[in-house]
């Protein structure tokens, strides 16, 4: 029995410096800078090299409304006439009497062409800020489940913390049974050995929430070390989520890859009337001098002139781009159906999803969560008093942790569909 004694120290120098080891941790965690998810949301939103980059086509496509306004330019001609090819009266000066004859020429555009480029470009720069508008919907789904898992990791992390420093006090009890004589010594064992299933359910926890911080860190484009980062917010779940007449309504109200689709249905009927006016006549208006005597009037060397001229469309009327055009309006009309019913789609699926998790955490929450910590308390004292065995014990304490982690786990996955909802939404309907 003597050999016992410095057994039982070095377990307990041994938990000491795992404890101290969590406490350091746990201190780390704390003391780190917690953000917000709107916080992290306006981080994101500043400097996520992705979503910059898309911002750009807006400008870019700002740019060509510039280009589609633009007048034509008009044309400068200089005409030299009347010189000498052979010599007069023997002298033979080649440039003595030419005459440079400068002349000036302007497309006039007819049927609104211009102001239809324009409003082409216009469109097509709504169409862009939809564009954008998407795909920022689509990262901040991606920002916000990595929100939700670090959340999650946290979580899950300080429930094996709890969980170890439970099982640290039943160690101690059941040491104490031990030195009395009320235990043997191969249980004492066997609840020594359960103990590595909570060491390794922390460790676990603690690499999962680094792996996420690093994931959270990359879409914020941050340096920031892992242990000056950390999140808040509230991780748990509401019972009342909206209507599903209510989430249609707004998707088909904010969704920016369906008012896209509508977008493009009504570019592709500015583009049809402007190949109509490119049918279209344009002439073309010329104005000239020279320093030249008029067959009319020999004695008036400074005349002007002018003319217009008038192409003949009898061939080429832009018959293709019209046709052209005028398909494309019934092929993007299509699109915005299919866009619409992707929609409903999405709506309906997401929605699915979050009740079928909502349902499953209500009687996790009222129910499950409260028998698994009875079972558990129950069972150990009465295996404290030789009222059941060890296995049942350990069984208890197995059905207690696994139902307090699929408990978690539910929360992460109802956060999770509360996040593709607002994506099938367009913006946020569930905070």
């Amino acid at each position: 029995m003597k050999m016992m004694f410095p057994i039982a120290g070095r377990r307990r120098s041994s938990r000491r410096n795992l404890g101290a080891a969590l406490a350091m941790a746990m201190a780390g965690i704390a003391s780190a800078q917690a953000l917000t998810w709107e916080q992290v949301k306006e981080k994101f939103q500043a400097a996520n090299p992705t979503l910059l980059a898309a911002q750009s086509s807006i400008d870019e496509a700002r740019a060509n409304e510039i280009t589609a306004y633009l007048r034509p330019n008009p044309d400068l001609t200089l005409t030299a006439d009347g010189t000498q090819l052979t010599p007069h009266l023997g002298v033979y000066r080649p440039f003595a009497g030419t005459d440079l004859s400068p002349s000036v020429s302007y497309l006039h555009e007819r049927d609104h062409k211009r102001e239809l480029r324009r409003d082409s470009a216009r469109q097509s720069t709504e169409i862009a800020e939809s564009g954008y508008q998407d795909q920022a919907r689509t990262l901040l789904f991606t920002l916000r489940s990595a929100f939700v898992q670090t959340l999650q990791a946290k979580a899950v992390l300080e429930n094996a913390r709890q969980n170890l420093e439970y099982w640290d006090r039943e160690l101690d009890i059941n040491r104490q049974r031990f030195q009395a004589g009320d235990l043997a010594e191969v249980d004492l064992d066997r609840l020594e050995l359960q103990r590595v299933q909570f060491e390794s359910d922390y460790q676990n926890a603690l690499v999962n929430l680094r792996t996420s911080k690093i994931q959270l860190l990359m879409l914020l484009n941050s340096r920031t070390p892992i242990e000056n980062f950390d999140v808040t917010g509230a991780y748990e779940f509401a019972e009342q989520i909206p209507t599903l007449d209510g989430v249609r309504a707004i998707a088909l109200e904010a969704r920016p890859d369906l008012k896209s689709a509508v977008q493009n249905v009504e570019l592709a009927r500015l583009n049809h009337q402007l190949a109509v006016a490119n049918g279209s006549t344009d002439p073309t208006f010329s104005l000239w001098w020279t320093h030249n005597a008029s067959f009319n009037n020999p004695y008036d060397y400074n005349t002007i002139g002018g003319s217009v001229s008038v192409p003949l469309r009898v061939f080429d009327r832009n018959q293709g781009e019209k046709a052209r055009t005028e398909i494309d309006i019934g092929r993007n009309e299509k699109l915005r159906e299919a866009a619409e019913a992707q929609v409903f789609s999405d709506v309906d699926s997401a929605y699915v999803t979050l009740e079928s998790t909502l349902n499953l955490l209500k009687p996790y929450r009222d129910k499950y969560l409260k028998l698994a910590t009875t079972q558990r308390d129950k069972l150990s004292f009465s295996y404290q008093h030789g009222g059941a065995s060890l296995l049942d014990y350990l069984d208890a304490e197995k059905s207690y942790r696994d139902t307090r982690l699929a408990y978690l786990n539910l929360i992460g996955s109802y956060l999770t569909a509360a996040a593709q909802l607002n994506l099938a939404a367009g913006r946020e309907v569930i905070p």
